[in-house]
């Protein structure tokens, strides 16, 4: 494909971030939104209609048939992810699919055995890897500045409000923690060697609504992810996300909670997001471009993609997995 060449791009999955995907996407040079799927025919109509889109689909294989399409994003159900991204990339498909990669280490597996037969590249959406804030991180790691990383600990927590939409599709650990489970391994550059964890259940969805996970990796280090999806409602963080790193000789600290506003107006004190998706008068901008960005690049100048791999997503899907199972049976993972 040519670099100049627009990316002609389909979104499976129209929830509420399949629909983010989608409004980015039509908004951005060079990218054309040509195609929509989601199972729910009315819904397909309403952003379809908003957005422009003529190429509307009920069945994604149907989409994945349409040779006028050069990349897909995958925004279903976690527990879709495993088929719908096996089928796209044997159909010939770029896929960026949305983290976690799948449910199980099994489903990652099979994904990446896909990936690697397939012509098209897989992506998964990590985007905290594109965060400036955390790639500024990762350099300082890379140039040596704190020495070797030694102990590691990030929070990301959420308001009550979202969890209850949430809670009934995955667990806080495995939907939020994981983002900072896959910083830990790609500052780190270790693999985990073993997991203990435990969750907390004060809610009445489905899958626990926070939880640590302790993991020693086979560098030395110790780190420690807290994700909790129960803050109170009237919580001013649209996300109380943190995450310090200590080394032998220095240490480095990331806040992505504070964004740097802070609205106060009748109903209290609100932090917006200014970094990931936000919308000032009607536009997007921020970190999830950047990763589309980046993926678009990718493809047109036919180079795997190598910012996050399909096997370093898998390793961060198995790390909250064996916390998952930690946290049911009280045993240490041994990896």
């Amino acid at each position: 494909m040519s670099q100049s060449k627009t990316v002609r791009w389909g979104v499976i999955g129209l929830g509420w971030f399949g629909e983010v995907h989608a409004d980015n996407l039509s908004e951005m040079p060079d990218i054309e939104l040509a195609a929509l799927c989601t199972r729910r025919p009315e819904r397909l109509g309403e952003v379809a209609d908003r957005l422009g889109v003529k190429r509307r689909y009920t069945d994604y294989r149907d989409l994945l048939a349409d040779p006028e399409i050069d990349v897909v994003s995958i925004t279903t159900h976690i527990n879709d992810h495993r088929d719908i991204a096996i089928d796209a990339l044997r159909s010939g498909k770029h896929v960026l699919l949305e983290k976690p990669m799948a449910p199980t280490v099994a489903d990652c597996e099979q994904i990446v055995e896909a990936a690697r037969n397939a012509e098209g590249f897989l992506m998964v959406g990590h985007i905290c890897r594109f965060d400036p804030r955390v790639t500024m991180a990762k350099q300082a790691i890379e140039e040596g500045r704190i020495g070797k990383i030694i102990s590691m600990h990030a929070r990301r927590n959420l308001s009550k409000e979202i969890g209850k939409m949430v809670l009934d599709d995955i667990s806080a650990l495995m939907g939020d923690g994981i983002h900072d489970a896959d910083l830990m391994l790609w500052f780190s550059q270790a693999k985990v060697s073993t997991v203990y964890a435990q969750e907390v259940h004060p809610g009445q969805n489905q899958y626990p609504d926070g939880g640590w996970s302790i993991a020693r990796l086979d560098n030395g280090a110790v780190a420690v992810v807290e994700s909790v999806w129960h803050l109170p409602e009237s919580t001013p963080y649209t996300i109380d996300a943190r995450l310090e790193v200590l080394g032998t000789e220095g240490a480095l600290y990331i806040n992505c909670g504070e964004a740097g506003l802070a609205i106060h107006d009748a109903n209290g004190v609100k932090m917006p997001d200014t970094m990931y998706w936000p919308r000032p008068f009607g536009n997007y901008f921020g970190v999830l471009q950047e990763e589309l960005r980046y993926f678009a690049n990718c493809i047109r100048k036919g180079e795997r993609p190598d910012r996050i791999t399909p096997v370093e997503s898998c390793a961060a899907v198995a790390w909250m997995a064996a916390a998952t199972e930690s946290s049911q049976t009280g045993a240490v993972i041994t990896f």
